[in-house]
């Protein structure tokens, strides 16, 4: 795809979405109380750099739904949250007893920075603040107790847990493709749909249009990860912002060692077209959506 004015315009409105959760994690992030050693890590770990795709899905799907009319809420504390769960995950990924990575986003991991002790419990609290958040900012109960359940099913033992715990060979999937999606439906692609239908809750989304953006959100983020296998084979640590050939060297089944790259490639693109027509239910608001889906196909880290 060349950089038309649509690409140029998603990439900024993604730019503004980006300050908006940056701003509600500086705001949320670190309770009263906290230890400032602790804080300081936390904050590390969380505030300048990373994508903010998953808070963009929550505030990209509110605004399909229709957000902004006066019977929403603010998808700012669901945004937030799930970006509090996203960054525990990496920070406990790159622990020396899991994936073993000095480098996220360019700069030092938690562990190599604080020590591995404090980088357990900056994850932890991450956790723990991203619930906090959603009770304690989140007006309606009812909706307060569907998010919540939401961003559990996405984080838990049975969503973005059980993938890891799978990619670590720590239980038994099936062979091949069948394994491998098993894998990242679970790790990743789970994530982006709990994202997506807490946009869509907080915009007083019904359970057709709930449904529509889970399904959008499983294949795009399914999408994102053969796209990320690919760039893990291609490009260098610095374009990445962490170490380049990491899953290669562990001996991962990636979508480029079961494919190999063509048809990977070819893969990703048929999942993320089919993610866009997803989103037919949903008309013209969920453009912003739409393109979003198609920049990640071209992204290059």
């Amino acid at each position: 795809m060349s950089a038309t004015s649509s690409q140029l315009d998603i990439a900024k409105v993604l730019a503004q979405l980006a300050e908006r959760v940056e701003r509600a994690l500086d705001r949320w992030l670190a309770p009263a109380g906290s230890p400032p050693e602790l804080a300081e890590a936390m904050r590390y770990a969380v505030l300048g750099g990373g994508k903010r795709l998953r808070p963009a899905l929550v505030f990209l799907a509110a605004q399909a739904c229709g957000n902004g009319q006066e019977r929403t809420a603010d998808p700012a504390p669901a945004a937030a949250a799930i970006e509090m769960v996203h960054c525990y995950s990496l920070v406990h990924d790159d622990l020396p007893a899991m994936d073993d990575d000095v480098l996220r986003r360019g700069q030092a991991t938690v562990h190599v920075k604080f020590g591995e002790a404090m980088a357990i419990l900056v994850g932890d609290a991450l956790l723990t603040q991203a619930f906090a958040v959603l009770a304690e900012q989140v007006a309606d109960p009812a909706l307060c107790g569907r998010l919540t359940a939401e961003l559990a099913r996405g984080a838990g033992a049975a969503g973005m847990i059980a993938g890891q715990v799978a990619d670590m060979n720590l239980c038994r999937v099936a062979e091949g493709q069948a394994g491998l999606e098993y894998i990242h439906r679970r790790k990743t692609a789970d994530m982006f749909a709990a994202a997506a239908r807490m946009g869509g809750l907080c915009a007083g989304a019904g359970e057709p249009h709930l449904a529509a953006l889970g399904q959008f959100a499983m294949d795009l983020g399914l999408a994102f990860q053969v796209r990320d296998d690919l760039l893990d084979a291609t490009a260098s640590s610095d374009q990445l912002g962490k170490t380049a050939g990491k899953d290669v060297a562990a001996g991962k089944l990636t979508y480029v060692a079961l494919l190999g790259p063509e048809r990977a490639a070819a893969a990703a693109t048929e999942l993320s077209r089919r993610a866009i027509g997803r989103l037919d239910v949903f008309g013209p608001a969920a453009e912003p959506l739409r393109l979003l889906a198609a920049m990640l196909m071209e992204r290059k880290h």
